[in-house]
């Protein structure tokens, strides 16, 4: 079969690796893919919201699935446009994916339905939400409610900051329309643990937890990212921990999408806090994560296509899910600078490293080729990730292969996976 992914960053070159390993497929092509995806696909320089583009495309190349990988295409209603054209298509239709594409909607849904998350407020209103802060409980979050590549969360701890808050999101604009409105919530504290599922609209099946690292600096310290970096299983999601889960986030997600009208079928992501109160909802996407996928789609069984399609066709609750017994750790090598100003062009070396080598993976962000070699074109360069038996010595393997990549202005964080030490101290 011939399969189409939409996108151009780390996810998608997780994801067209994934689908490269599956036997039912004979070409992949990737639109608008990037400089490590071209080595596994025909990319195309098709933008991810050029829907007449991407239809045309799919029905000249009599494309069998479309894989909508992105926030954007899945919330502008490309699985959509595909299905009209009768192009088969992974991923929720826009009045699904509007579970990422409006926190103040997921939030309204979570509440309606009992489902255990933070105590918040929703505001459209500058004046009102700086009426409302002048007497909240620090500290507080800040959500844009829109799309907004990850970055539109403020964690502010005086009500000073959160007073600068409401002027960057509301009245700047700093992330465009998503700030049109926002969400006000409690500040809760806890271990994060992400966690992806396959949902068919009824059943759901989820994948191996990881734990992301948000912030641009060690320590949790700087700006919010789109991740710098990752490591799978978490050794804090528990047995205990994944069947309240199961029982009070998971399944009562999926059915309430149901019983709102907006069947859900493709991929949730579950942000997760363990707090002393139990497991709540941080936040869904409505999609793979970037960077959790680079580590939990090498671990996964299953031929990825079988799976898509069962999510499609509504028999995943035929599929059994499995993944190795083993661990992935996934270090972002970045633009120093990144997420505001930083160099572009720069060339990479060591690249050829990576050929041959089982367990170790370098997937491409923002990397463009020229003439055989490979630049920087994007704040998030790479995700180095490696394997391992377990945390511990995929971590080590992770932080030797950044090693073998070089280019100037590299920069990562050094701290990736220090929870896996603090657990293991501790256990």
């Amino acid at each position: 079969m011939k399969v189409l992914i939409i996108g151009s960053g780390g996810r998608e070159h997780a994801i067209a690796m994934s689908v490269k390993r599956s036997k039912r497929v004979e070409k992949i092509y990737c639109a608008p893919g990037n400089a490590g995806i071209a080595q596994l696909a025909e990319c195309v320089p098709i933008g991810a919201m050029e829907f007449d583009k991407q239809v045309a495309f799919a029905k000249e190349k009599e494309i069998d699935l479309v894989i909508v990988a992105p926030d954007d295409p899945l919330a502008g209603g490309l699985v959509d446009e595909m299905e009209k054209a009768g192009i088969r298509a992974f991923g929720p239709r826009k009045n699904a994916a509007v579970l990422e594409g409006s926190k103040a909607f997921s939030k309204d849904l979570m509440k309606k339905y009992h489902i255990p998350t933070a105590a918040y407020e929703n505001f459209d209103d500058p004046e009102k939400a700086v009426k409302y802060l002048e007497t909240a409980k620090l500290p507080v979050v800040l959500k844009a409610d829109g799309l907004a590549l990850g970055k539109g969360v403020l964690i502010c701890r005086t009500r000073e900051e959160a007073m600068e808050g409401v002027q960057k999101i509301m009245l700047d604009k700093q992330f465009g329309t998503a700030g049109n409105k926002m969400v006000i919530e409690e500040f809760m504290t806890g271990r994060e643990v992400s966690v992806l599922s396959f949902v068919d609209g009824k059943t759901i099946k989820t994948m191996t937890s990881a734990q992301d690292h948000k912030r641009a600096r060690d320590g949790d310290q700087g700006l919010n990212t789109g991740g710098m970096g990752t490591f799978s299983p978490s050794p804090f999601y528990t047995k205990e921990i994944d069947a309240f889960c199961q029982e009070r986030i998971y399944q009562p997600t999926v059915d309430a999408m149901a019983k709102e009208g907006r069947k859900f079928q493709g991929v949730i992501f579950f942000g997760l806090m363990l707090t002393e109160d139990g497991p709540k909802v941080l936040e869904y996407n409505a999609r793979f994560g970037d960077p959790e996928a680079q580590v939990v789609l090498p671990r996964m069984k299953n031929d990825i296509i079988d799976v898509m399609e069962a999510c499609i066709d509504g028999t995943l609750d035929q599929v059994d899910l499995q993944f190795e017994d083993n661990a992935a750790v996934c270090v972002i090598l970045a633009s120093d600078g990144y997420p505001e100003k930083y160099d572009k062009g720069l060339e990479i070396t060591g690249l050829e490293q990576f050929e041959g080598k089982e367990d170790y993976y370098c997937f491409h962000a923002g990397t463009k080729e020229e003439n055989g070699r490979f630049f920087t074109n994007g704040g998030r360069v790479l995700g180095i990730t490696a394997l391992g038996e377990n945390l511990m010595e995929a971590r080590k393997n992770a932080y030797l292969a950044t090693d073998w990549v070089a280019f100037d202005n590299k920069y990562m964080r050094h701290d990736i996976g220090n929870a896996i030490m603090e657990a293991d101290e501790t256990s």
